[in-house]
């Protein structure tokens, strides 16, 4: 018998991987321009900005950008967190989705951290 996800494991997936859009976010907003602006990349980045004018947008507001995303990752940190020690199921197929999933997510939060991390540095350090 398989069992139905629950509404709120369903949930903290949803926020799980709007931290991570949230952090590319921070990363096209300040690392991307700062690293292609370094490289001597300038046209390449004014074209990027007339194709994708909401670049500068983000830019403007980059402290709601990082104050939100941070929240968000700090929340699908704490989610991948308590998940670690929730039972999986006895079933070796299910249990073995269960693990697969579980190491996805915390590659996952991962992931978004360190371009949440390189975003941060580009925008406020450098």
């Amino acid at each position: 018998m398989i069992k139905k996800t629950s509404s709120k494991d369903s949930r903290n997936t949803y926020i799980i991987f709007a931290s991570l859009f949230t952090s590319l976010g921070t990363l096209l907003c300040c690392a991307l321009p700062a690293l292609l602006v370094s490289l001597g990349l300038g046209s390449v980045m004014l074209s990027l900005v007339t194709s994708l004018p909401w670049i500068i947008t983000i830019g403007e507001h980059k402290l709601f950008v990082f104050l939100i995303s941070g929240f968000l990752l700090t929340l699908s940190s704490v989610f991948v967190y308590q998940a670690k020690f929730r039972p999986c199921p006895i079933d070796p197929a299910q249990r073995h989705v269960c693990l697969t999933l579980r190491k996805f997510n915390q590659r996952t939060v991962i992931g978004s951290w360190i371009i949440w991390w390189i975003g941060f540095v580009m925008a406020y350090l450098i």
